[in-house]
């Protein structure tokens, strides 16, 4: 029987390729914030981050979320991403 294929994704904070369940994904709908989904499944442009500390906190200081998505993300996005984060742990 043929094996199904994984869906692998890359972090934008340290440029891993991991599993896609394995990730976070941070989603840019046309109207409004940006915003973790914890679904995987919210339309929008998605950018996929570790599920780890140091890629989160890589991700603020480096404002990454500004050349994946190539617009001005305000400070409050990061610091909410921060928060959603550190909650869901």
């Amino acid at each position: 029987m043929k094996e199904k294929k994984i869906p692998m994704r890359m972090c934008i904070a340290c440029h891993e390729m991991k599993p896609k369940k394995e990730m976070l994904r941070v989603v840019k709908p046309k109207e409004g914030d940006v915003f973790i989904d914890f679904t995987g499944k919210a339309a929008g442009r998605g950018a996929y981050i570790c599920d780890n500390p140091d890629c989160i906190k890589k991700l603020k200081k480096g404002r990454l979320l500004n050349k994946v998505f190539s617009s001005d993300i305000p400070s409050e996005v990061y610091e909410k991403i921060e928060e959603d984060f550190f909650a869901e742990k």
